[in-house]
């Protein structure tokens, strides 16, 4: 007698190293829950998020790959999770029928109970919308009766946009604040994974922090827990609820 599966969560990521800047929390602390975290990188960054890697020279497209490779699945491995990786480019990212119907075969396979992805609107990185469209694209497929009949179908997982290098710019507003302080010591091992943008540690170390003292304000500054470090998320859908406590 087996008992009942884990239940799941995805993230769909459009560079290798976004989901452990802004969601490593989130993902360390639910598979500390108990929760199947999958990730999925929609390609590496081998083109736009690899500066430091072209610039030790002799380099090569494939190289870099293989480097971010290593680097995400050290971070993965440091959160908690499984990943996979699509590589279909960067700088700019494109997505066909093929990548779309992939995507959809990922949450019928994971079945999460939610998914966390970029925010709807990012004028400095068009991939990462990009990104966040495929993934709301995905799911709706997912839900359909008629896509690949006889095969379970996904409910209506709630979609977390995390938090974007500059929210003010991309029209991110959190709704959202994560208590991610009991898995920040797995976020930052992440972090430090990401070797190719060692630039970024402690601007999203910063992030956390500001996020924390957010979340403690937002319970109380008399609450008895203690809150250090916390990730924003803005919904994109309702919550349905019999209670607003």
């Amino acid at each position: 007698m087996t008992g009942a599966p884990s239940p799941a969560g995805l993230v769909v990521s459009a560079h290798s190293a976004d989901f452990v800047w802004r969601a490593g929390g989130a993902i360390a602390l639910h598979a500390r829950q108990g929760y199947a975290m999958h990730i999925v990188c929609l390609s590496f960054g081998e083109r736009g998020e690899s500066a430091k890697l072209w610039r030790q020279g002799n380099m090569t497209e494939d190289k870099v790959k293989a480097a971010r490779r290593e680097e995400a699945q050290a971070a993965a491995e440091a959160l908690g999770a499984s990943v996979e990786f699509f590589d279909i480019g960067d700088y700019p990212m494109r997505a066909d029928k093929e990548t779309l119907f992939r995507l959809v075969e990922v949450y019928r396979r994971v079945q999460p109970e939610f998914v966390l992805t970029h925010s709807l609107k990012d004028p400095y990185n068009y991939d990462h919308p990009l990104a966040t469209d495929l993934a709301q694209e995905a799911r709706i497929i997912a839900q359909a009766e008629g896509h690949n009949p006889g095969e379970t179908i996904v409910g209506a997982p709630p979609v977390y946009c995390f938090e974007p290098h500059q929210p003010e710019q991309c029209q991110w507003r959190p709704d959202v604040l994560l208590d991610i302080t009991e898995a920040w010591d797995d976020k930052y091992r992440a972090i430090q994974c990401m070797a190719g943008q060692e630039h970024l540690w402690e601007y999203y170390t910063r992030v956390a922090l500001q996020r924390g003292v957010q979340a403690k304000r937002n319970i109380g500054i008399t609450a008895q827990k203690n809150i250090q470090y916390a990730e924003g998320y803005q919904s994109i859908f309702p919550r349905v609820t019999e209670n607003l406590a």
